[in-house]
């Protein structure tokens, strides 16, 4: 079994950070594999220990994504592919996603893995799009992987409750932090990871369509709003609940 795993370095949520005419300023320049990638490497490499295969994870950033690429090796993937950008587009899913759909066009696999989002921008769109320009058949959302006759049986979050499908290979998938706690890296993990095969290559080497341009654009950040307090009723039940529905009814037009 292949198993592809396309990771990405975001900037640590815990670290300090502060917003200044428009722009987003970090204090402390700390990036980590992002949360819901590490839980798609995390069961990636349970169903490897499980089945066996071969766990590859991908990278698409800039040079100092390395050091992440380092840890998914660390974890126990098998080997590496940095495909080093210049930062410019990292945080537009639509070039995201054909820059990896370019990368995996000739490659051979059982399946491809994401998380459902990044940290840094949460849009979530990278995987169905890599899905689409792939061909592939896919399932969003997963808490709970387990292979069996070369089909994935994904239960995923919906809506409503939880779903349970089916996904032939190759197939991609893309998994939710809820899904497990991912492995910390042992130290022979991390002595190991420096030994495993990394290819680095240049995004102009994949020889993209030059129409390929981000589709979104960020101007600028703001703090998030404060919600106004909320309204405390006093007295009977009867009483209360008569207040809320005329102020739903009348000022709300909610019934």
């Amino acid at each position: 079994m292949k198993f592809y795993v396309c990771i990405k370095q975001v900037p640590d949520v815990y670290a300090p950070l502060q917003i200044k005419d428009g722009k987003l300023i970090q204090d402390a320049d700390r990036n980590v594999l992002n949360a819901y990638d590490a839980s798609a490497l995390e069961e990636a490499l349970v169903l490897k220990e499980e089945h066996g295969g071969e766990v590859e994870v991908v990278l698409v950033g800039p040079e100092k994504g390395a050091e992440t690429l380092r840890k998914g090796l660390a974890m126990g993937a098998d080997k590496g592919t940095h495909i080093v950008t210049n930062g410019d587009s990292d945080n537009d899913s639509y070039v995201y996603a054909n820059v990896l759909a370019s990368f995996f066009k000739d490659k051979e696999y059982d399946f491809i893995s994401c998380g459902k989002q990044s940290q840094d921008s949460d849009a979530g769109l990278t995987g169905s799009m890599l899905a689409d320009l792939l061909n592939l058949p896919y399932v969003t959302n997963a808490v709970g992987l387990t292979f069996d006759n070369g089909s994935l049986t994904v239960k995923r979050q919906g809506d409503a409750g939880q779903e349970i499908i089916t996904l032939p290979s190759p197939g991609l998938v893309t998994c939710s932090n809820d899904m497990n706690e991912p492995r910390i890296p042992s130290l022979k993990g991390i002595m190991q990871s420096k030994r495993k095969p990394v290819e680095t290559i240049s995004v102009s080497d994949l020889e993209l369509d030059e129409s390929i341009k981000p589709k979104t654009k960020i101007l600028s950040f703001e703090e998030k709003s404060m919600r106004e307090p909320g309204k405390k009723y006093e007295g009977e039940p009867e009483e209360i609940a008569r207040e809320v529905a005329q102020l739903l009814d009348t000022e709300e037009n909610l019934i």
